[in-house]
């Protein structure tokens, strides 16, 4: 049990909140390369993102994995983002650090979710059972490319004119 859940509720729920990161973190980009703060999407991309990172941790232990190394750098990425968002109020260089590190977070949310699309989605897994063949990496790639675009872009033009 965790948080009161089976395993099978909170993974629903950790998946939903994933989500919700995901979905408000996209619309937080859109408002960013649209130079727009959208300060109610901000605050549910930051709060479903450290929470999808910090239930990541309350699965049950069965070795340390490579997706606590992304929950703690997730982490560290949302708290240099909610320090700039909300502490330092995107004042001088904290817009830029804020632009950065919520792409970064975001960026880690879909890393994670195509990972486990294509462990958990029959013809994704069948595609590439291990992990490390092509259409895996590919998906990892591109994912990897359009984040680096969309954080240059970003960063061009949400930064103060």
């Amino acid at each position: 049990m965790m948080l009161g859940m089976s395993l099978q509720t909170f993974t629903l729920f950790h998946v939903v909140i994933s989500l919700a990161g995901i979905g408000s973190g996209l619309v937080v980009v859109l408002g960013m390369l649209n130079a727009k703060p959208l300060a109610k999407w901000t605050a549910l991309f930051l709060v479903t993102t450290v929470a999808t990172s910090v239930t990541g941790f309350l699965f049950p232990f069965e070795g340390f994995k490579p997706s606590y190394v992304f929950g703690i750098l997730s982490l560290i990425a949302l708290a240099l983002a909610i320090v700039a968002r909300y502490g330092r109020h995107l004042a001088g260089s904290w817009r830029g650090i804020y632009v950065v590190t919520s792409i970064i977070a975001l960026y880690f949310n879909v890393f994670v979710a195509i990972v486990q699309s294509f462990l958990k989605v029959p013809a994704l897994h069948a595609m590439a059972p291990a992990g490390k063949e092509p259409p895996f990496l590919i998906a990892q790639l591109a994912a990897m490319a359009i984040f680096v675009v969309l954080g240059i872009l970003s960063v061009k033009r949400f930064w103060p004119n």
